[in-house]
């Protein structure tokens, strides 16, 4: 073992990027270098460079795992995750508190961002298909992709211009028309009229690879069950059965599997002072490593690397300043995301998605000794993450909240991570047909065989009964931080329900969110404005 050199010092860092403004943090700490962590260089590993490959770096730069984007319009709106107030910290003009409490308005800049970011995917894919340069393959990747990013905006936005051209503006879409165009270009990309018990895919000109980096049958497939399953809400009229089917096709081709026991990576972030760090992470766990490349449960994901595949910075967003001292990070978190209590505390011990997912207690450097916060306002000089929250505004404790860790850190990790981000694995595949085959048959009996097979994997007993809360719950300690809350609460009913500081909304207007004001008064008066706003 490399003899361990400690150097005491102090850094001051003053950053000013959207997500946080106004904060400067002192910390005095031990910083541990001159050591060695196996396989800590490790990250996502290579990916192949394709025609493709700047289509599907589009999913990096849409927002999948950072800040202002996608993910934070999915996440913070939900019951899940709270960005707090801390004094002048992370008040950002009040946006956070808007996104949590459902006052966004068309002028959000987090709402436009989203916006502009989904289009901007779109429009490389569709110079990319009017290049003239793809194979069928290539094609059917492209267009299934394209469909994957209107997927999103139907569901964000729901009425929403379909550009298929480069620089060819089209009149508004209505949210079934949205729909039907979705629906139509991943059936396309299958080459079958419809998806039944039946289908025949011979004839797709996608592949059977299981390379998550790339479109294939089984991903088309898991779009249209994301899509199915949502039918009701988008169009009025329910799709459960395709649902049931699309998903059954992905679990019943043995091609993947649910990482459990025995699906095994190294712990990057292990610390050599500390006992009850693994060598090694198993099941769920490694499903979300910083090393998790390969990994049998994916069924499509985004590739990230920290040196060239940027744009995860989930270390940042979530972890306090001191955390620095964990992981002996390059560059110091900004202490922002945190996971609301009752949340939390719908996991039962012993559950291993709970202890996965979350980072609470008392915080320990690499030598195993406590990390301590010299500007803590909790009045514990050690820094401890309590699932509590006292408020969320405009003194939050900086030390309040669970924080997610679902996509565990690695020692000396930048600040982009090399985790991969899965947009359909076999976890949620099983829950799509758990609970498309319930509500097709009316029946919530009809979930459990689904549902207990994701429970075993996370080492917690068998349910005996289910009804739709008590899956709505499974399925949030299932899906933690994979940005499928805001749209599984809307199709429950339960997104415009209170809780927390979040209180019941007057009008379910907000289950879509306004087109952004700068794109209506760019469009030249194609564009109109979602009711309620």
């Amino acid at each position: 073992m490399n003899k361990f050199l400690k150097i005491l010092f102090a850094v001051a860092v003053l950053f000013a990027i959207q997500s946080c403004t106004d904060l400067e943090e002192e910390l005095v700490g031990d910083v541990t270098t001159n050591i060695t962590v196996e396989g800590v260089s490790g990250g996502s590993g290579g990916q192949e460079s394709t025609p493709l490959s700047a289509a599907y770096a589009e999913l990096r730069n849409a927002g999948t795992a950072n800040h202002g984007g996608y993910y934070s319009v999915q996440e913070i709106p939900s019951d899940e995750m709270v960005i707090c107030a801390k004094g002048g910290d992370w008040f950002d003009g009040g946006i956070l508190i808007e996104l949590h409490q459902h006052t966004y308005g068309p002028t959000h800049a987090f709402v436009n961002g989203t916006w502009n970011q989904t289009y901007g995917a779109i429009n490389t894919v569709n110079e990319l298909l009017a290049g003239g340069t793809l194979d069928a393959n290539q094609t059917s990747q492209a267009r299934a992709l394209r469909a994957y990013f209107y997927w999103r905006l139907l569901d964000l936005f729901g009425n929403v211009k379909l550009i298929v051209e480069p620089g060819v503006d089209v009149a508004q879409s209505s949210r079934s028309d949205v729909f039907n165009f979705v629906e139509s270009e991943l059936l396309a990309a299958l080459d079958i009229s419809e998806v039944s018990s039946t289908m025949d895919l011979t004839n797709s000109p996608l592949g059977t690879d299981a390379s998550a980096y790339q479109i294939n049958q089984f991903a088309a497939l898991g779009f249209l069950a994301k899509l199915y399953l949502n039918a009701e809400v988008y169009t009025g009229t329910a799709r459960w059965a395709e649902a049931a089917a699309a998903a059954g096709y992905i679990i019943d081709s043995g091609v993947y599997r649910l990482c459990g026991e025995g699906c095994t990576v190294a712990n990057l972030g292990k610390r050599a002072g500390v006992e009850a760090d693994p060598d090694e992470l198993e099941g769920f766990a490694a499903v979300f490593a910083a090393n998790n490349e390969g990994n049998p449960e994916h069924i499509f994901a985004v590739f990230y690397d920290e040196a060239s595949a940027g744009g995860m910075n989930f270390s940042q967003m979530n972890l306090h300043y001191s955390s620095q001292f964990t992981w002996n990070f390059d560059a110091q978190p900004w202490n922002g995301y945190a996971t609301l209590e009752e949340f939390y505390n719908s996991f039962e011990d012993g559950d291993a998605r709970k202890q996965a997912s979350f980072i609470v207690g008392d915080q320990l450097d690499f030598g195993g000794s406590a990390v301590l916060d010299y500007a803590s306002d909790d009045g514990n000089l050690v820094l401890s993450y309590t699932p509590s929250i006292n408020e969320l505004t405009p003194n939050s404790l900086r030390e309040a909240g669970a924080r997610p860790g679902k996509f565990s850190f690695k020692q000396f990790g930048r600040p982009d991570m090399s985790n991969d981000f899965p947009v359909l694995r076999l976890g949620d595949v099983y829950l799509m047909r758990a609970e498309a085959m319930a509500r097709d048959a009316g029946d919530w009996s009809m979930a459990l065989p689904d549902v207990n097979v994701v429970r075993e994997r996370a080492r917690v007993s068998a349910l005996s009964s289910i009804d739709a809360d008590g899956f709505l719950a499974e399925r949030g300690r299932e899906m933690f931080q994979e940005t499928s809350r805001r749209t599984d609460l809307i199709r429950f009913g339960k997104y415009n329900d209170a809780w927390w500081e979040h209180p019941a909304d007057p009008s379910d207007h907000v289950n879509l969110f306004p087109i952004p004001f700068d794109q209506i008064q760019a469009s030249g008066g194609t564009l109109s404005q979602n009711p309620g706003y």
